[in-house]
């Protein structure tokens, strides 16, 4: 077996970079950092070229939507950062910090409520970009999804936000079908006839949207786009999973102020290696909730990011 030369402090310091260790060599595997799953052509290209050149040719995809080049010497990691970051691209997504930002692709999919991908890039820069030199007790993720289908699993995030698309119903207008096109389309079962008038159970409808439209009637005939929040979701082994604030959103500039706020809530109230969901658990989530619907902690920002 080949003596590894690479000492602990250097693997540490390209860690930092995004940079991870290839177990038993002096290789690492660059994590490259994409903007919620998106690359253009061209990035792609200069991937595989750097690939092919500073790696052993194989280009792996994370969960997270980053992509890992394989086999990087330790001595050529200063030059495969310069040869992608000719093609706009960085590696990093490592550490205490705002990781990068994950992403369904609700803006063109079927079912989708909101623009996944621009709220997305939203939070990457003012969140993943712009609190890059924040550290936190742990690490921190985000999701963004663009209904109650779930499949980036928000829920399991630190933060997770589901678009829900909120039905504007009109009895008035309702004629009490005995073939209910509303009834049929309903995937939660949340809609009856009662009485020959549609109800629509809150506690079971999910606000996923697929009603909206499809009354004959036009009983409903549009719906109020919203943003539902989770908070103190984990994934791994200790799973968590994550509860709604009992808000829902109306707009990303809402949504982004919410997560702000969670993060700064974390960094101030969070320990050393735990988690939010473990903050959570340890101070109450009614008192956090209570905390990010209020906007006192913004009124310390200034004091929480530059405590050390």
């Amino acid at each position: 077996m080949a003596t590894l030369t690479v000492s602990k402090e250097d693997e540490k310091r390209v860690k930092a970079l995004g940079f991870l260790s290839n177990k038993g060599t002096d290789n690492f595997s660059g994590r490259v950092i994409t903007v919620n799953g998106k690359l253009t052509a061209d990035q792609h290209i200069a991937i595989g070229e750097a690939a092919r050149r500073f790696g052993n040719g194989n280009v792996v995809y994370t969960a997270r939507l980053t992509v890992e080049v394989q086999g990087i010497p330790y001595e050529k990691i200063d030059a495969f950062r310069e040869f992608i970051q000719e093609a706009g691209l960085t590696t990093g997504g490592t550490g205490a910090k705002v990781r990068p930002v994950v992403s369904c692709k609700g803006t063109t999919c079927q079912y989708g409520r909101i623009d996944t991908f621009e709220l997305s890039e939203k939070v990457h820069k003012a969140f993943y970009e712009g609190y890059r030199q924040v550290r936190l007790p742990h690490k921190f993720k985000i999701a963004v999804g663009g209904c109650p289908n779930n499949c980036m699993k928000p829920e399991l995030n630190d933060v997770g936000v589901v678009g829900q698309l909120i039905p504007n119903f009109q009895a008035d207008v309702c004629k009490g079908c005995k073939k209910c096109s509303v009834m049929k389309v309903c995937p939660m079962g949340a809609a009856k006839v009662v009485d020959k008038v549609l109800k629509i159970d809150k506690e079971i409808c999910s606000q996923c949207g697929r009603c909206v439209g499809n009354c004959n009637f036009d009983a409903i005939a549009d719906g109020t786009t919203g943003y539902k929040v989770y908070i103190g979701g984990r994934w791994g082994k200790d799973i968590s999973h994550g509860k709604a604030l009992s808000k829902i959103f109306t707009s990303q500039e809402e949504v982004l102020q919410a997560i702000e706020k969670i993060i700064l809530f974390y960094k101030e109230q969070g320990e050393t290696g735990e988690r939010l969901a473990q903050t959570i658990a340890r101070i109450g989530f009614e008192k956090v909730e209570a905390e990010i619907l209020s906007d006192d902690i913004l009124s310390r920002k200034e004091k929480i990011l530059s405590a050390e």
